[in-house]
């Protein structure tokens, strides 16, 4: 798949044409580049930390990674460090290499003063914002030298130790859903949900 195509179906999985998902996307796609692998479409080849934290702008860039890399959160092989940074270390788990991606400056303040982002500033919400001036800004950094938008880091050797899938699901004894095996509880004689044992995780 040709990288303008990736940005395509990023932005078609993601719901809305966006700068921080496009980046996600550029990098997924260099990291790719710089360990030699292609994207994954299972959970044993490649592993990824994405750098982002939680309730904070411009987490879409997780997306982009995920179309990008084919590394998600179903598969289970990639992973928030909650640092709220736009990076992402990809791991070659077969021949225990990484290479550590992040998003730097060179561009930003053009990415922040574009008309888009000064109406998403406003209050507006990115499906009201011209298609036109939402490319303008994707361009931005799509289109720019690697060197003024990317940070890319040497391969480096990266043991890793993969602990696998708990397998099964079994039925919660107090309300009778379906919930992994790794996350059921003892309660006296009972195996519950996190949520019907009163435990917190």
């Amino acid at each position: 798949m040709e990288s303008r195509q990736i940005l395509e179906e990023t932005l078609k999985f993601h719901g809305h044409i966006c700068w921080a998902s496009a980046i996600g996307a550029r990098i997924g796609i260099v990291a790719l580049r710089e360990l030699g692998v292609e994207r994954t479409g299972i959970s044993e080849e490649l592993h990824c930390i994405v750098e982002i934290g939680d309730n904070h702008g411009a987490q879409c860039f997780a997306d982009g990674v995920q179309c990008a890399t084919g590394c998600t959160f179903g598969k289970a092989n990639i992973e928030k460090a909650g640092w709220g940074k736009l990076a992402i270390t990809l791991i070659d788990k077969k021949k225990e290499q990484a290479v550590r991606v992040s998003y730097k400056p060179g561009r930003h303040k053009m990415v922040a003063e574009s008309s888009f982002m000064k109406k998403r500033a406003a209050g507006i919400s990115p499906d009201q914002i011209p298609q036109k001036e939402a490319w303008e800004m994707v361009n931005m950094l799509w289109e720019a030298p690697e060197s003024e938008v990317l940070t890319v880091g040497e391969v480096v050797s990266y043991p890793y130790e993969d602990f696998g899938e708990v397998m099964g699901l079994m039925p919660c004894e107090s309300c009778g859903e379906m919930v992994s095996k790794a996350y059921l509880r003892v309660v006296g004689d009972k195996h519950m949900c996190i949520p019907c044992s009163g435990y917190d995780r």
